[in-house]
């Protein structure tokens, strides 16, 4: 079990910096200026390949935290409220992760109409999740 949970914090650790960083390409983006095709290219060129390589680091976080979950019982039974919570976080994690995907379609079409303050905030509720998981994780509040 204990490799299982090693595993499950480095892809998690791994997907989240995919999270952090892909939402700061969409910032740069947003800035281009019109005109500046080639840095507009190589930024969209980043996102995609970044936003790939994330969904594929999402993957066996999720399989490894539902082995963990389903598989070892860890969070079953009575005084396991946190887990719940969690499980919430995790279902939020994935629509950022989607959100991340559509506002890139958006902005390779163009038609994006958000600014790079909007996705400076944006970039900030990754933070906020990891932050609650880990709380809940570790400390366990209910």
């Amino acid at each position: 079990m204990l490799w299982i949970k090693a595993l499950h914090i480095v892809f998690v650790a791994s997907w989240f910096a995919g999270l952090f960083y892909l939402p700061r390409i969409f910032v740069n983006l947003a800035m281009v200026a019109p005109g500046s095709v080639a840095e507009r290219d190589r930024l969209v060129l980043m996102a995609r390949k970044l936003l790939r390589f994330t969904t594929l680091l999402a993957v066996p976080a999720v399989a490894l935290g539902l082995w963990l979950w389903l598989g070892y019982g860890i969070g079953w039974g009575p005084g396991n409220g946190w887990m719940h919570a969690k499980l919430a976080v995790v279902v939020l994690v994935i629509g950022y992760h989607h959100a991340c995907a559509v506002l890139l379609r958006k902005l390779i079409a163009g038609s994006s109409r958000k600014s790079h303050v909007w996705f400076r905030w944006f970039n900030e509720a990754p933070v906020l999740m990891l932050l609650v998981a880990v709380v809940l994780v570790v400390v366990k509040p209910f």
